[in-house]
């Protein structure tokens, strides 16, 4: 039997992460630099990118961050060359590229039928496709080791349906059923040693909704305040909150859990009242 030390650990483990520089995404990326994986950070944004690489370097840990597009498979194809070219291999696929849109929305002053569904489509494409191309050219490199593990980032408006976020909400609700469907489809034909599992947060403060859930002046807006009424912790999570989970779930101690959506909410699906 493994000792506590080999079941979590993350030596040299290459992880591909989407996304990577968001505040979700970056906070994920350094832990899993500190606990030895290797960490190849994809995003748009070069000069976020290289801030993280070069914090994760000065702290002794190993990162290189490539420039990309979710939704663009040559670019990822090119991507991964690089990957496999500096590393040899890919263990990890985080698929937490995401996002939301105002067009995809529907504010409290405004009904379903005026719903933007050119916005819609973006959102969907964005957090559904932006997660099934990746998974399409990374996993590839997985089913050829036959051993690999992928981690989806799916929501807690995949869970239980939330005002407004009607695009994004249908989005991550997609990714669960993905979920569940690639670990059957890999576990059939390509034995247990490829993964997918999904995460799902529940309320974090980010750059992309904190004009909706803070005021200004820094206090809480009426759906923040909405939220944390729900919540039975009575706060949002912290980034750093989610790593735990996240090493779990790629680590060996989760080597018998595919197809599972693990929730990181304080308590807010398990609300009622």
């Amino acid at each position: 039997m493994k000792n506590k030390s080999a079941l979590f650990s993350l030596d040299n483990k290459v992880i591909v992460i989407t996304g990577g520089t968001g505040i979700l995404g970056s906070c994920i990326a350094k832990y899993l630099a500190r606990e030895s994986a290797k960490i190849a950070i994809l995003g748009r944004n070069k000069e976020a990118g290289d801030l993280i690489v070069n914090e994760i370097k000065a702290n002794g840990g190993e990162a290189i961050f490539l420039q990309t597009d979710v939704l663009q498979k040559e670019k990822l194809e090119e991507n991964k060359e690089t990957i496999l070219k500096t590393y040899g291999r890919i263990d990890v696929l985080l698929n937490a590229a995401g996002g939301n849109m105002p067009g995809a929305t529907i504010a409290p002053d405004k009904t379903f039928f005026g719903l933007e569904i050119d916005a819609f489509k973006k959102v969907v494409d964005l957090n559904l496709f932006g997660t099934v191309v990746p998974t399409m050219v990374f996993a590839e490199v997985m089913a050829k080791q036959k051993e690999g593990c992928i981690v989806n980032f799916s929501s807690e408006s995949s869970l239980r349906p939330l005002t407004r976020v009607v695009g994004y909400a249908a989005a991550k609700t997609a990714i669960n059923n993905f979920t569940k469907y690639l670990a059957t489809e890999f576990a059939i034909k390509y034995g247990s040693g490829i993964r997918v599992n999904a995460i799902a947060p529940g309320f974090f403060l980010t750059e992309q909704n904190r004009t909706l859930l803070t005021n200004p002046d820094g206090s809480y807006t009426d759906r923040a305040k909405a939220i944390i009424a729900h919540t039975p912790f009575g706060r949002f999570g912290e980034a750093e909150e989610l790593c735990g989970t996240i090493h779990y779930l790629v680590s060996d101690a989760s080597k018998f859990v595919t197809g599972t959506v693990a929730v990181v909410d304080g308590g807010f699906d398990a609300f009622s009242i």
